[in-house]
């Protein structure tokens, strides 16, 4: 054991190298913009314009990690190790999609993208925390900015939709 009370494994264990990470959120991504593209014809119409822009928003998050995964400038730091945040098994937990069904409910379709974007939110931020100045801190802190606008808007319309019947309640 070291000073701070964990064994060696432990230490071993809480830390990843920034291209294992970039891999975790590469799938966290595909498998997000994956789910709500098949998703897009069985939500209502009421939501189907949200579930799209979650899509592309996931598209995107695809295409910068995808991006600076490639990048010349970065490969000498894609072997560098970093503290994985808290959340990592959640975060990688939830390329795990949730059965909802041929006629998903709103609710809980919203319910799962504010868990999903809560999720983003705490690890992206976690890692902008964790990994030094630069492009990858950057791009961490863009993306825990980003889910935060996310599950904020998520939860307005939820709170529209269980309140008062929908957005144009």
């Amino acid at each position: 054991m070291n000073g701070n009370g964990l064994g060696e494994t432990d230490i071993l264990k809480s830390k990843k190298s920034l291209g294992e990470i970039f891999d975790v959120a590469l799938s966290f991504e595909r498998t997000a913009r994956d789910f709500y593209r098949e998703l897009l014809p069985q939500v209502s119409k009421q939501i189907r314009y949200l579930v799209e822009e979650l899509a592309q928003e996931e598209q995107r998050h695809l295409d910068l990690f995808s991006k600076m995964k490639d990048s010349q400038d970065l490969v000498s730091q894609i072997k560098q190790m970093i503290d994985t945040p808290v959340n990592d098994s959640a975060f990688s937990d939830a390329v795990h999609l949730p059965e909802l069904g041929e006629k998903p409910d709103d609710q809980k379709v919203l319910q799962y993208a504010m868990w999903r974007e809560h999720t983003a939110m705490e690890h992206y931020r976690a890692l902008s925390q964790s990994t030094p100045q630069g492009a990858i801190r950057d791009l961490f802190t863009f993306l825990a900015d980003e889910e935060t606008r996310h599950k904020t808007e998520l939860e307005k319309l939820y709170y529209e939709l269980i309140s008062h019947g929908g957005p144009n309640g």
